[in-house]
């Protein structure tokens, strides 16, 4: 019984994420066609960096992870590891995507 409501939680959160990517994917198609039917054209600048903000993200975990593997070894309570553990891949990641917005902007001049 716990397996089938695990397989049943897993199935409805992939189910929803496809259903928001689809979602976008399709307000996004409709608003170019409606774009171009009334005949605006708009410069696509995010298509010059188009994986900058992806890569420095990833390269940001990576090195949030290397990172938290420090706190592994500690010895440490479980849940304050897991907190430091996590809260070091975030701030990482978070710093990689601020790193890629410096870099479009000089980029981009």
């Amino acid at each position: 019984m716990k397996d089938l409501n695990e397989l049943v939680g897993f199935s409805v959160i992939i189910v929803a994420l496809l259903l928001i990517v689809f979602i976008i994917a399709r307000y996004t198609y409709l608003v170019k066609k409606m774009m171009i039917e009334k005949g605006v054209y708009l410069e696509n600048k995010a298509t010059k960096f188009k994986y900058l903000d992806i890569g420095c993200i990833v390269f940001g975990l990576g090195i949030g992870l290397f990172v938290s593997s420090i706190f592994t070894t500690m010895d440490l309570l479980e849940d304050t590891m897991d907190l430091l553990v996590w809260g070091t891949i975030l701030v990482f990641g978070a710093a990689g995507l601020i790193v890629a917005h410096f870099i479009r902007k000089r980029l981009e001049k």
